[in-house]
């Protein structure tokens, strides 16, 4: 006696909608993650074991052969403050200091101390151990 069933399986699987997933998760990751802009100006940053991502609105860098720059504007040590004055709306702004790491650590205090005289975070730039 011969016992046969109405409903017969497929044994063949079809990739293309498996395909259409991975590439709608590949989009929805590519938008979502946050991306890092670096600094376009070359500074060799210190290391640190701890770093968060900042978001830049204001960036103060001072290269190996102190030049200032703000938002990659060239600018001289006595403007500083008043470049940084007009770009800071108000209190509560951000200032993320590019400091090359050969660079005395004098001229950090100076350029953190005019940002928070106008009441800005200040935050230090480093790059991962």
């Amino acid at each position: 006696m011969n016992i046969s069933s109405k409903n017969k399986v497929d044994p063949s699987f079809s990739m293309a909608s498996m395909t259409d997933l991975i590439f709608l998760l590949l989009v929805f990751f590519m938008l979502t993650s946050s991306f890092v802009t670096p600094s376009g100006l070359p500074v060799n940053l210190p290391t640190s074991k701890s770093s968060t991502i900042e978001v830049q609105k204001i960036s103060v860098t001072v290269t190996k052969d102190l030049r200032y720059y703000v938002n990659e504007k060239k600018i001289t040590k006595a403007t500083l403050e008043g470049e940084l004055k007009s770009r800071l709306s108000g209190p509560g702004g951000s200032v993320v200091l590019h400091i090359d790491k050969d660079v005395p650590s004098e001229h950090l205090v100076y350029v953190a101390g005019i940002a928070t005289a106008l009441e800005a975070k200040v935050v230090v730039a480093t790059k991962p151990k």
